[in-house]
């Protein structure tokens, strides 16, 4: 099947140079850009949070054993039909690697030996046919198929339920990079699904454009990925969310191709892309995106803004939601994650003045934002903002290397891990007391006494979103302790009317949250929808449907 048979009439694919790198195994990113604890991390995690023993090691991909593959010789002959010998994949390490994404309990898990979720083969498709191809061998011989981009989920999007099914397999898109059509009158491209957001960025970079989505896991995430999960990035406040961004999508699924998106805005009945964006594989498997896309900025400037609490600091935040001027990048950190420094990690523990940080961001042309600056500037001092003039250009520096560091703290023994939540400005103090209260109660009566950090993460004019951080030392079963710091926080979370994910998605984790949350009826729609488009239940089986 030739790689270009999705391609838009008249488009000529063009795809990344060099070749596809894997995530490290059992941890976070490129192994050469591991991050060592901070020297000021020591005294903390021994003398506040009470760890005295390191970690369970990562142990080596070539120590990584699986179960024998369940996969029958006639299901995997049909396969190799559609791809290609090459083209599948199931020996160990290939598994393993594809076992999970990246949460903290599927790092544990990796760490404790236990594989239980790899799958059984590798599927590597060209195009969209062959996606569809696959779909239907796979419903054929009962085989449960799981869309895997850059294997970045962290609330177990890649974890299905194996049971009523022969075997598993990932259907891992990464030879589906390419970028297939720009159209610079429309401002729009088109892009498949295993392109990685630097390359979307490099292949749209000589046409003057971009799609301005950077997550923390933008190094490593994919468009469908982003498309998938609601991805929202780093500079939701100047580019929006990224399903604000997509104006059309292709789906196979196993019983055909769903084409929806014929215009930006349509009276045409519901708007059928909202079926996709967020579905995480369980509706189909999506195999292009159109996006919007702007001009690329000539310059970004990154400032900091301390402001003497959060609550002031939140008010200042939502007066700019609201009122206007509006940043591309706008976050605060709390009291306690500003001590930490936390909202830069490459300078953790470094003196630095109190209260609460702010990073507010400009991107554009340089007269646009020399005077959104300005005027940004005037109004965050009459809010009671002062500027700290270091602090804008260290996290632009560090704003993807979270990640890095709990794979060291991880190492040195402690328990960290992030969640996510969103509601209205109105609820929100409630939201922020009753979460970090959940999580601080229940690992303190588990015996590990929490640090629990908090930043507003994104801001709409009604609304915002609170980005939890938590570390503690490890019990002995790390995985059950932060289970349950993790149900007390959602039922924290749907008690006070939020919403159970603003940008991490569903997965397993949040999908028995999410029928709380949506309601008898609202299930039964997701049903419904999955049975229409799935009626074989085959895709990420027990991900996101209640």
């Amino acid at each position: 099947m030739a790689d270009d048979e999705v391609t838009v009439p008249g488009a000529t694919p063009v795809r990344p140079a060099g070749p596809h790198r894997d995530l490290a195994w059992g941890r976070w990113g490129d192994p050469a850009d591991a991050t060592p604890l901070p020297d000021a991390l020591g005294p903390l995690l021994e003398q506040a949070l009470g760890v005295r023993r390191p970690g369970a090691p990562v142990p080596p991909l070539d120590a990584a054993r699986p179960a024998p593959s369940r996969l029958s010789a006639t299901a995997r002959r049909d396969l190799v039909a559609i791809v290609g010998d090459a083209h599948l994949r199931d020996d160990d390490a290939s598994r393993a690697r594809h076992a999970r994404g990246r949460s903290t309990t599927d790092l544990l898990r990796v760490r404790a030996g236990d594989l239980a979720d790899a799958p059984d083969a590798v599927v590597l498709p060209a195009g969209h046919d062959e996606v569809l191809a696959i779909l239907r061998a796979c419903a054929g011989h009962r085989v449960a198929v799981v869309p895997f981009g850059g294997g970045t989920s962290v609330v177990g999007g890649l974890t299905p339920d194996r049971d009523g099914f022969a075997a598993v397999v990932a259907l891992d898109l990464r030879r589906m990079d390419a970028l297939l059509d720009v159209d610079p009158t429309s401002r729009t491209a088109t892009l498949e699904p295993g392109l990685r957001g630097p390359d979307a960025e490099a292949l749209l970079a000589p046409h003057g454009l971009t799609i301005g989505h950077h997550p923390q896991s933008f190094l490593w995430a994919t468009i469908g990925g982003f498309a998938a999960a609601r991805s929202s990035g780093q500079a939701s406040a100047g580019y929006g969310r990224f399903d604000e961004m997509v104006v059309r999508l292709r789906v196979a699924t196993p019983t055909g191709t769903l084409d929806v998106g014929r215009a930006p805005r349509s009276a045409a009945g519901p708007d059928l892309r909202q079926l996709v964006l967020g579905s995480e594989g369980a509706f189909g498997v999506i195999t292009a995106v159109t996006v919007a896309v702007r001009p690329a900025p000539a310059v970004r400037a990154y400032d900091g803004w301390r402001f003497p609490s959060f609550a002031t600091g939140t008010d200042a935040l939502r007066s700019l939601a609201q009122d206007g001027p509006t940043p591309t990048v706008l976050r605060l950190s709390d009291e306690a994650e500003t001590a930490l420094n936390l909202a830069r990690p490459d300078e953790i523990g470094a003196d630095g003045a109190g209260g609460c940080l702010a990073i507010v961001g400009h991107e554009g042309d340089a007269a646009d934002v020399a005077d959104r600056r300005a005027r940004t500037a005037d109004r965050l001092r009459a809010l009671g903002g002062s500027p700290d003039p270091d602090a804008g250009p260290a996290w632009e520096h560090g704003r993807y290397r979270g990640p890095y560091l709990r794979d060291a703290l991880l190492d040195a023994g402690a328990l960290v891990e992030t969640l996510e939540t969103t509601a209205f400005w109105a609820d929100l103090p409630a939201l922020y007391a009753a979460v970090g209260d959940a999580l601080r109660t229940t690992l303190t009566d588990l015996g590990t006494p929490p640090v629990v950090l908090t930043h507003v993460s994104h801001v709409y004019p009604t609304g915002a979103s609170l980005y939890f951080t938590v570390g503690c030392a490890q019990a002995d079963d790390p995985v059950a302790q932060w289970r349950a710091a993790k149900a007390a926080a959602n039922a924290a979370i749907l008690a006070t009317g939020a919403s159970i994910s603003h940008h991490h998605g569903v997965g397993v984790d949040h999908r028995d949250a999410l029928a709380e949350e949506i309601g008898p009826l609202g299930v039964a729609v997701l049903r419904a929808t999955k049975a229409a488009l799935d009626p074989d239940g085959i895709l990420n089986p027990g991900v996101l449907v209640p």
